[in-house]
Protein backbone atom coordinates (compact mmCIF):
# COMPACT_ATOMS: atom_id res chain seq x y z
CA UNK A 1 0.00 0.00 0.00
CA UNK A 2 2.84 2.41 0.80
CA UNK A 3 4.22 1.93 -2.71
CA UNK A 4 0.96 3.15 -4.26
CA UNK A 5 0.86 6.16 -1.95
CA UNK A 6 4.46 7.10 -2.71
CA UNK A 7 3.88 6.70 -6.44
CA UNK A 8 0.79 8.89 -6.26
CA UNK A 9 2.69 11.54 -4.31
CA UNK A 10 5.45 11.44 -6.91
CA UNK A 11 3.02 11.99 -9.79
CA UNK A 12 1.38 14.87 -7.92
CA UNK A 13 4.79 16.43 -7.31
CA UNK A 14 5.72 16.02 -10.99
CA UNK A 15 2.42 17.58 -12.09
CA UNK A 16 3.00 20.53 -9.75
CA UNK A 17 6.49 20.90 -11.15
CA UNK A 18 5.13 21.17 -14.70
CA UNK A 19 2.53 23.69 -13.57
CA UNK A 20 5.08 25.77 -11.66
CA UNK A 21 7.35 25.76 -14.70
CA UNK A 22 4.54 27.04 -16.90
CA UNK A 23 3.81 29.82 -14.41
CA UNK A 24 7.48 30.88 -14.43
CA UNK A 25 7.59 30.89 -18.23
CA UNK A 26 4.33 32.85 -18.41
CA UNK A 27 5.49 35.45 -15.87
CA UNK A 28 9.09 35.20 -14.68
CA UNK A 29 8.88 38.40 -12.58
CA UNK A 30 7.95 36.76 -9.22
CA UNK A 31 10.78 34.23 -9.56
CA UNK A 32 13.25 36.94 -10.55
CA UNK A 33 12.13 38.95 -7.53
CA UNK A 34 12.59 35.99 -5.19
CA UNK A 35 16.08 35.31 -6.55
CA UNK A 36 17.00 38.99 -6.22
CA UNK A 37 15.70 39.14 -2.63
CA UNK A 38 18.00 36.21 -1.82
CA UNK A 39 20.96 38.01 -3.37
CA UNK A 40 21.17 35.63 -6.31
CA UNK A 41 21.47 36.57 -9.99
CA UNK A 42 17.94 37.33 -11.08
CA UNK A 43 17.76 38.24 -14.75
CA UNK A 44 14.57 37.35 -16.59
CA UNK A 45 16.34 34.65 -18.68
CA UNK A 46 17.38 32.83 -15.49
CA UNK A 47 13.77 32.61 -14.30
CA UNK A 48 12.64 31.52 -17.77
CA UNK A 49 15.34 28.85 -17.91
CA UNK A 50 14.31 27.57 -14.50
CA UNK A 51 10.70 27.37 -15.69
CA UNK A 52 11.62 25.48 -18.86
CA UNK A 53 13.78 23.06 -16.84
CA UNK A 54 10.88 22.39 -14.48
CA UNK A 55 8.56 21.66 -17.40
CA UNK A 56 11.04 19.29 -19.05
CA UNK A 57 11.88 17.43 -15.84
CA UNK A 58 8.27 17.17 -14.67
CA UNK A 59 6.96 16.10 -18.08
CA UNK A 60 9.80 13.61 -18.48
CA UNK A 61 9.03 12.15 -15.06
CA UNK A 62 5.40 11.71 -16.01
CA UNK A 63 5.84 10.49 -19.59
CA UNK A 64 9.11 8.53 -19.38
CA UNK A 65 9.58 7.73 -15.70
CA UNK A 66 12.60 5.90 -14.39
CA UNK A 67 15.54 6.52 -12.11
CA UNK A 68 16.98 9.53 -13.91
CA UNK A 69 13.77 11.56 -13.88
CA UNK A 70 12.99 10.47 -10.32
CA UNK A 71 16.42 11.72 -9.26
CA UNK A 72 16.00 14.95 -11.21
CA UNK A 73 12.64 15.65 -9.54
CA UNK A 74 14.22 14.95 -6.14
CA UNK A 75 17.08 17.35 -6.94
CA UNK A 76 14.74 20.14 -8.04
CA UNK A 77 12.56 19.83 -4.96
CA UNK A 78 15.67 19.68 -2.75
CA UNK A 79 16.71 23.00 -4.24
CA UNK A 80 13.24 24.45 -3.63
CA UNK A 81 13.20 23.25 -0.01
CA UNK A 82 16.66 24.68 0.61
CA UNK A 83 15.90 28.01 -1.04
CA UNK A 84 12.60 28.55 0.77
CA UNK A 85 14.00 27.29 4.07
CA UNK A 86 16.94 29.69 3.93
CA UNK A 87 14.69 32.55 2.82
CA UNK A 88 12.32 31.95 5.73
CA UNK A 89 15.12 31.49 8.26
CA UNK A 90 16.74 34.74 7.13
CA UNK A 91 13.36 36.49 6.94
CA UNK A 92 14.02 37.59 3.38
CA UNK A 93 11.30 39.82 1.93
CA UNK A 94 9.95 37.33 -0.62
CA UNK A 95 6.36 37.90 -1.68
CA UNK A 96 6.29 34.89 -4.02
CA UNK A 97 8.59 32.26 -5.46
CA UNK A 98 6.70 32.38 -8.75
CA UNK A 99 5.49 28.79 -8.59
CA UNK A 100 1.84 29.76 -8.71
CA UNK A 101 2.21 32.67 -11.10
CA UNK A 102 1.11 35.23 -8.57
CA UNK A 103 2.94 37.89 -6.63
CA UNK A 104 0.93 37.47 -3.45
CA UNK A 105 1.69 33.86 -2.50
CA UNK A 106 4.35 34.20 0.19
CA UNK A 107 6.40 31.05 0.78
CA UNK A 108 5.88 29.39 4.14
CA UNK A 109 7.11 26.46 6.15
CA UNK A 110 4.30 24.50 4.48
CA UNK A 111 6.25 24.94 1.23
CA UNK A 112 9.38 23.53 2.84
CA UNK A 113 7.46 20.58 4.28
CA UNK A 114 5.75 19.74 1.00
CA UNK A 115 9.05 20.09 -0.88
CA UNK A 116 10.76 17.70 1.54
CA UNK A 117 7.87 15.26 1.10
CA UNK A 118 8.28 15.58 -2.69
CA UNK A 119 11.99 14.80 -2.30
CA UNK A 120 11.10 11.66 -0.33
CA UNK A 121 8.56 10.55 -2.95
CA UNK A 122 10.94 11.25 -5.81
CA UNK A 123 13.85 9.48 -4.09
CA UNK A 124 11.64 6.45 -3.52
CA UNK A 125 10.48 6.59 -7.15
CA UNK A 126 14.09 6.74 -8.37
CA UNK A 127 15.12 3.87 -6.08
CA UNK A 128 12.39 1.56 -7.41
CA UNK A 129 12.86 2.75 -11.01
CA UNK A 130 9.26 3.93 -11.19
CA UNK A 131 7.11 3.57 -14.25
CA UNK A 132 5.68 6.34 -16.40
CA UNK A 133 2.20 7.64 -15.71
CA UNK A 134 0.79 6.30 -19.01
CA UNK A 135 2.16 2.83 -18.26
CA UNK A 136 0.76 2.94 -14.74
CA UNK A 137 -2.65 4.12 -16.00
CA UNK A 138 -2.81 1.16 -18.39
CA UNK A 139 -3.15 -1.13 -15.35
CA UNK A 140 -5.87 0.94 -13.69
CA UNK A 141 -9.63 0.32 -13.89
CA UNK A 142 -11.73 2.48 -16.22
CA UNK A 143 -8.71 3.51 -18.24
CA UNK A 144 -7.17 5.24 -15.24
CA UNK A 145 -9.84 7.94 -15.01
CA UNK A 146 -10.40 7.47 -11.25
CA UNK A 147 -6.64 7.65 -10.66
CA UNK A 148 -6.37 10.81 -12.77
CA UNK A 149 -9.19 12.31 -10.68
CA UNK A 150 -7.23 11.38 -7.55
CA UNK A 151 -4.14 13.13 -8.94
CA UNK A 152 -6.13 16.22 -9.92
CA UNK A 153 -7.61 16.37 -6.42
CA UNK A 154 -4.15 16.08 -4.90
CA UNK A 155 -2.79 18.88 -7.08
CA UNK A 156 -5.77 21.11 -6.25
CA UNK A 157 -5.48 20.40 -2.52
CA UNK A 158 -1.77 21.21 -2.49
CA UNK A 159 -2.37 24.39 -4.44
CA UNK A 160 -4.94 25.51 -1.86
CA UNK A 161 -2.67 24.59 1.04
CA UNK A 162 0.45 26.20 -0.41
CA UNK A 163 -0.96 29.25 -2.19
CA UNK A 164 -4.18 30.22 -0.50
CA UNK A 165 -3.73 29.19 3.14
CA UNK A 166 -0.53 31.23 3.72
CA UNK A 167 -2.04 34.18 1.88
CA UNK A 168 -5.14 34.03 4.06
CA UNK A 169 -3.01 33.68 7.19
CA UNK A 170 -0.98 36.72 6.15
CA UNK A 171 -4.23 38.67 5.90
CA UNK A 172 -5.13 37.59 9.42
CA UNK A 173 -7.89 35.19 8.41
CA UNK A 174 -8.24 32.05 10.45
CA UNK A 175 -10.20 28.95 9.46
CA UNK A 176 -13.32 28.41 11.56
Amino acid sequence: MLAGQMEGWFYIAALLLVGAGFMKVRDPAPTSGALAAAGLPAPRPAALTLGVAEIVIGAGALLVGGRWFGGAVAAVYSGFAGFVGVALARRLPIQSCGCFGRTDTPPSWLHVTSNVAAVAGAAWYAAVDGTSLPAMLADQPLGGLPYLAFLATGVAALYLILAELPRLNALGARPT
